[in-house]
């Protein structure tokens, strides 16, 4: 029995890029690990003035703009989606809350439920509210019907980013080495988990 490759979609918002570093890492630890992938970015909501006035807002925009923008397609091909948002008052980005509430067609046809989901985050402070905008964010999931893998305390990697709910950056000081490890470290229990329910669903059917 052939089973094909776990499918991840990666989405995010990110203003002056620390999201966006994260889920790079991500995306690239998944296909590293075996996975299919698709990084998508979600539409900007700001202004143009609002983006300009800030040079790393400016720049991050600037740069991402070849990273294609998220539809309801990237959600329903992924067999996993792994979700990104900088802290904003300790919830998910108005950009990022805008794409999830257009998912409503499919989340009433149940094409959102049985996936894994996963979720990661920045803020301004080290207490900024990453956990409570991932808790915010899987709210959303449990809604989804979603099968949430966090990456808990797994191994220790994730015992050293010592954040159970999903990786996190906060803005006190550059992505460092032991982020990023975590950020591959929970990519790799996503496609893993997403992999064994692959085989374990084909197996059932076959």
């Amino acid at each position: 029995m052939t089973v094909e490759p776990v499918k991840v979609s990666v989405i995010f918002y990110s203003a002056t890029g620390n999201v966006t570093a994260l889920a790079k890492q991500i995306s690239e630890s998944a296909e590293k690990a075996g996975a299919e992938v698709r990084l998508r970015r979600v539409a900007e909501l700001a202004p143009q003035a609002a983006i300009d006035s800030n040079p790393a807002w400016a720049a991050n925009f600037e740069a991402i703009q070849e990273i294609p923008e998220a539809t309801a397609d990237d959600i329903l091909w992924a067999d996993a989606v792994v979700m990104g948002s900088p802290t904003r008052y300790g919830n998910v980005a108005a950009q990022l809350k805008q794409f999830i509430d257009t998912l409503g067609p499919q989340w009433f046809q149940g094409q959102l439920a049985d996936k894994v989901y996963s979720g990661f985050a920045a803020a301004s402070g080290k207490h900024g509210g990453n956990e409570s905008t991932l808790l915010a964010l899987y709210n959303s999931f449990h809604h989804f019907g979603g099968i949430i893998v966090a990456p808990g305390y797994a191994n220790e990697t994730l015992f050293a980013n010592a954040s159970p709910y999903g990786v996190s950056h906060w803005n006190g000081y550059d992505i460092d080495e032991q982020t990023l490890a975590g950020a591959t470290a929970q990519a790799e229990r996503v496609v893993a988990t997403a992999a064994a329910l692959k085989a374990g669903r084909a197996a059932i059917a076959a």
